[in-house]
């Protein structure tokens, strides 16, 4: 078939597929870009925004820097977490809004005491509710901790080994450059960017000037 044909095949068949029409469809349509990108899981409700949410996990990985799928995962279980928590603070509110308004015994008291009465209305026609929601707070709260604990301690052994590498890879670059051979680091499987390996270089350099001038002090002072 010839790029022509293919070109007005493909538009043809662009014309059958326009999207979903009913509203029960374009429902579920617009609930999509909602879903958790790894397990489809709906994070965002429909009444929330969106991008609110997008830029909340963006913090999060701003934050947290995560290296690979395992420290993607929990980054992104950090953000729904908190996420949730936020939700659940809002909810509180808005259920003691609710019952502040519906409670109306005490219009002909001072404006204080119709306030503390009305909260205390509020308290008590929404305990079950409220209690609810902090039974649930309480449990998301404990996950948020056990996920920050789990991925901290996967990026300080992460960084614990990627310094034993690196260490290693300068030793055999200096070997190298005493030899005056070059090295392709990647031949022996690291895979660190040059920016990294450039810092690591500055920061042994400088590590030796001082070791060098502390020695030098101290032969001096002896």
């Amino acid at each position: 078939m010839s790029s022509t044909s293919r070109n007005e095949t493909n538009k043809a068949n662009a014309q059958h597929s326009t999207g979903p029409k009913t509203a029960a469809g374009k429902q579920r349509s617009s609930l999509n870009a909602l879903r958790h990108g790894l397990t489809g899981q709906l994070v965002v409700m429909p009444t929330e925004d969106l991008h609110a949410y997008q830029l909340h996990l963006t913090s999060f990985t701003d934050e947290y820097r995560p290296v690979g799928a395992t420290e993607a995962n929990l980054v992104q279980a950090l953000a729904d977490t908190s996420w949730r928590l936020n939700r659940v603070a809002a909810l509180e509110t808005n259920l003691l809004t609710l019952g502040m308004t519906n409670a109306s015994s005490f219009v002909d008291g001072p404006a204080q005491v119709q306030d503390a009465m009305s909260i205390v209305a509020s308290l008590e026609s929404q305990s079950k509710a409220l209690s609810n929601l902090s039974l649930h707070s309480q449990r998301l709260s404990r996950q948020f901790e056990r996920t920050v604990a789990q991925l901290r301690e996967l990026q300080k052994t992460r960084l614990t080994q990627e310094k034993v590498d690196l260490s290693d890879l300068l030793d055999v670059i200096e070997m190298q450059e005493d030899k005056g051979e070059t090295y392709d680091p990647s031949a022996d499987g690291f895979v660190f960017s040059e920016s990294q390996i450039e810092a690591a270089v500055r920061t042994r350099n400088r590590e030796r000037l001082i070791e060098e001038a502390y020695e030098h002090f101290v032969d001096a002072a002896a």
